[in-house]
Order: C-alpha cells, then sequence, then structure tokens
C-alpha cells in the first residue's frame, strides 16, 4: 500500500506554552503538514501572538507563511491576557531572544484562510486552539468555507468538567463566545477537545527535559523553559501535578485527535454557546435529542459536533514522547 500524503493543516493558534507544544509536535509528526499558521489574541496579544508564532518556526528551521488575525472579540469587552499562566511574552517569560529575519505574511489570518480553502478544497484540516475570530470572520467572507475545508477541530470548551475561567467556561469559548457560536453552528464537521479530555492528559516537565537533553536544540531548550514556567501555575493549583510537575496537554490534544482519534471516545451531538450572563462561554451539549424542545436554538436543523469526552490518556503521552524523540530537527 502506497503512503498516504499528510493532512495539510492551518493551525489557528494564541501562542501559548501549549500552543507550542502543539505546533512542535505537529512539525515533527510525519502525518501532519502545517502549511499556515493564523494567530490571534488569548493568551497574549495578537501582535505578541504572531511574534511567537514567528519565532517558533524560525527556531525550528521552518518557513511556513504566519498571518495575524482578530485582535479583540467579536462583541464582549476584551479580557487581560493571563500572564501569571503562560508569562507576559507568552512563552513562559523567556527574556532575550535570537534573531529572526521571517516576517508575517501581510494577509489577515481569516483572510488567508479563505484563501487556502479555495485554492485546496477539501483538503485542509482548520486545527483551532485560541478564541475563534478569524474562523467567524472567515465564514462571513466566504459562507461555502464549510464545503471547502476537510474539517476543523478546535481546543475548546467542556460538557462535564468544570470550566477554568468560570464554573461552566473554557477560556478559549469564553473570550469570543459570540464567534464561538458561529462557529458551532456554521455546519461543518467539527469536533471538539475540550476540558472533558484535556484535564484528563499531564504532560510531566521531565519529559520535556529528556526531549530538550535528547535534541539538544534552541526550539527544544526554549520549550523546556517555557513549560517550566507553565508547570509552576498548574503546580500552584493541583497538588497531583504539584507532586510530579508538569501541566495539561490542552491544545496538543487537537493534533493528537488529528492524527489518532481511536485514542478518544466521542459523543455526537448539537452544540451551542450561551454568549451573555453568568454561564457566558458555556459550550452546552443537547444530550437528550430525541426532544423537541420548544427553545429555538435545539432545532433539528441544528449540526452535531463531535465532542471528545474520553481519552486513552497514557497512550497520548506516549504518542507525544515518541514523535518528538524523533529526529525532526535541522542539524
Amino acid at each position: 500500500m502506497a503512503p498516504t500524503s499528510p493532512t495539510k493543516v492551518i493551525y489557528d493558534t494564541d501562542p501559548g506554552v501549549d500552543d507550542a507544544m502543539a505546533l512542535y509536535f505537529a512539525l515533527a509528526h510525519p502525518a501532519i503538514e502545517v502549511v499556515g499558521i493564523t494567530t490571534t489574541f488569548g493568551n497574549v496579544t495578537v501582535e505578541q501572538a504572531t511574534t511567537n508564532a514567528l519565532y517558533l518556526t524560525a527556531l525550528a528551521g521552518r518557513e511556513i507563511p504566519v498571518t495575524m488575525g482578530v485582535a479583540t472579540p467579536w462583541h464582549k469587552a476584551p479580557e487581560k491576557p493571563p500572564a501569571h499562566i503562560h508569562g507576559a511574552d507568552g512563552l513562559g517569560n523567556l527574556g532575550a531572544r535570537r534573531k529572526f529575519g521571517n516576517l508575517a505574511d501581510p494577509r489577515a489570518s481569516a483572510q488567508f484562510i479563505v484563501d487556502m480553502a479555495r485554492a485546496h478544497p477539501g483538503e485542509i484540516t482548520l486545527v483551532a486552539v485560541g478564541p475563534l475570530g478569524n474562523l467567524s470572520l472567515a465564514l462571513m467572507i466566504e459562507p461555502q468555507l464549510p464545503t471547502l475545508l476537510r474539517e476543523v477541530i478546535v481546543m475548546g470548551g467542556t460538557v462535564s468538567e468544570p470550566g477554568n475561567v468560570s464554573p461552566v467556561a473554557e477560556a478559549n469559548i469564553w473570550n469570543d463566545p459570540h464567534a464561538a457560536d458561529r462557529v458551532f453552528t456554521a455546519g461543518w464537521k467539527l469536533t471538539m477537545v475540550g476540558l472533558d479530555v484535556t484535564h484528563r492528559v499531564v504532560v510531566l516537565l521531565s519529559l520535556f527535559k529528556r526531549v530538550a537533553d535528547k535534541h539538544r536544540h534552541p526550539a527544544t531548550d526554549t520549550l523546556h523553559r517555557a513549560v517550566e514556567f507553565y508547570a509552576k501555575f498548574y503546580s500552584g493549583l493541583y497538588q497531583h501535578i504539584a507532586d510530579t510537575p508538569g501541566c495539561y496537554a490542552h491544545d496538543l490534544l487537537a493534533f493528537i485527535y488529528l492524527v489518532d482519534p481511536g485514542l478518544f471516545e466521542i459523543d455526537t451531538k448539537v452544540v451551542r454557546v450561551a454568549t451573555d450572563g453568568l454561564a457566558q462561554g458555556q459550550t452546552i451539549m443537547n444530550q437528550r435529542d430525541f426532544i423537541d424542545y420548544p427553545h429555538t436554538g435545539w432545532g433539528k436543523d441544528k449540526p452535531r459536533t463531535q465532542v471528545c469526552m474520553q481519552v486513552d490518556a497514557t497512550a497520548c503521552v506516549q504518542l507525544f514522547e515518541d514523535t518528538m524523540m524523533a529526529d525532526w530537527l535541522p542539524a
């Protein structure tokens, strides 16, 4: 049997330490071809996110188009970036950085998504791990986008697991709930990889050290340093992480799902996003879709989302380790 071609991926991201973990996994995995990186506000400002994406790709010796996207939410007031989680620079306060010369593509991220989808119809998977403003705006530019993209994988939301910015809301969705609801009701093949599974997968800091020691490369050294900062935040919240320092995989799991969906248990139901009030940002799954609710937001015409509800955590960590320990970086 002839080998299959790698999946073309646009990575919509707000780097972010776990965004960096996910990016380097994607660059290292032979089944993934990152054809573009679109940035958004979230963990940092969109300007810093763009700088970080350019820096991370430069360190890894890759020339990948990077575009700057939306800077604020669609309707709600913007939130302050969580510097206590990711550092003021988004990468654990790296300090002095190596010089790099690569520049951002001048197109806005939404336009880049549309251009690439039109140029490669049915071929591109969009992996979105930040607020969903770029994807929402791309839908406004090209209403046929759901038929042009192969699929969309979103790291965001939660169904049963408590939220991380409120009792019910996950940060990416809460940061731009109106955009998120548009994305969840657009009608494409959509998979939600949320806190129900990301809070089951802890990647130990010692693994990042082994990866850095193996490669002795600026990219993996930088990742290790960034994760050290990130792990301190989680150690302050959770005793089981403090006992063996590490961090939740979060954004990484979107790419794990892409390459090995069999590691996840899926429930396919309609998902809507609460856009206002105490439940703002909550991803609500209609678990009783046999009921004809009088509320118009839950009509039978609403598209369904594949929601990851369970995960083989051990296998995910092993896949990450095997991929990152392979020879994927330039000498």
